[in-house]
């Protein structure tokens, strides 16, 4: 039984062999053949009149991701650290409408939370470019963590600051009724998103708006060469291109020639 386990683990929890990306390809298509259903379920005349066929559908590609989700729990060696990862949150999320449905009405609309299972598509496509740049990429976003929150601060605090300067410029009289409505506007201007609902009219507005403008564009650059940065420096180091999982901790990414967990040290 235990090699049936760890077979399976190796087919469901890997890609790097036939099997497993066999296993992976086939998901990510129920996946988004499920999706669809629930898509075209929504389009009223499609639904009125394809409504069996939708609904068995939807209960077909349900038991079958239960099976699967069932079938993860059964084949990792501490399955709450799966059921409290984001893909084993993301799994359960995907099936649990369904259910809830029987005694819910609408509650099936929810089910195209399994859009976001696609991210497994990572894993399918082993090929270390993509695998390597991925994990890269991430390990990017997480080192840069501290310094994009101290970043949004303060363009947090640059939006408090012009909002309420362009309320004492520009006043009630020309739409800026509030400091809120004003910061709002401030947001819109210096995202360069500019919906136009609302907009200054005095000389000293227009100027303050301009300088916001301006300004918005160097913020935008600010957070890309954050995290560009840190991908070169991540880039350095050798980051796992495989996708060998432990049984015992669940973690991933190890590098090809690893004969033991480098989390836990269980064998791999």
């Amino acid at each position: 039984m235990s090699k049936l386990r760890k077979r399976l683990h190796e087919i469901i929890f890997e890609a790097d062999t036939k099997a497993g990306k066999a296993f992976d390809v086939a998901l990510l298509i129920a996946i988004v053949i499920s999706v669809i259903v629930v898509m075209l379920e929504s389009v009223r005349s499609l639904d009125s009149r394809f409504k069996v066929e939708f609904d068995t559908l939807e209960w077909v590609f349900t038991i079958l991701f239960t099976l699967e989700y069932l079938l993860r729990i059964y084949v990792t060696n501490k399955p709450l650290k799966y059921i409290f990862s984001f893909f084993g949150i993301i799994d359960f999320l995907s099936i649990i409408p369904s259910y809830i449905g029987l005694f819910v009405g609408g509650a099936e609309s929810l089910l195209v939370i399994r859009s976001l299972r696609l991210l497994r598509v990572f894993r399918v496509l082993k090929l270390s470019r993509y695998v390597g740049e991925s994990n890269q990429l991430v390990s990017a976003l997480i080192a840069s963590r501290r310094k994009i929150l101290v970043f949004l601060f303060g363009v947090f605090a640059v939006t408090i600051v012009m909002g309420t300067a362009m309320y004492l410029i520009e006043g009630r009289t020309n739409g800026f009724d509030s400091i809120p409505h004003s910061i709002y506007w401030a947001i819109v201007t210096l995202t360069t998103v500019g919906y136009g609902d609302i907009s200054p009219v005095t000389w000293a507005g227009q100027f303050l708006a301009s300088l916001i403008m301006i300004l918005g564009y160097g913020i935008i650059a600010i957070p890309t060469g954050i995290v560009t940065s840190e991908m070169t420096k991540s880039e350095r180091n050798n980051i796992p291109k495989n996708t060998q999982s432990c049984t015992n901790c669940m973690e991933s990414y190890h590098t090809d020639d690893a004969q033991f967990c480098h989390k836990c040290g269980y064998p791999l």
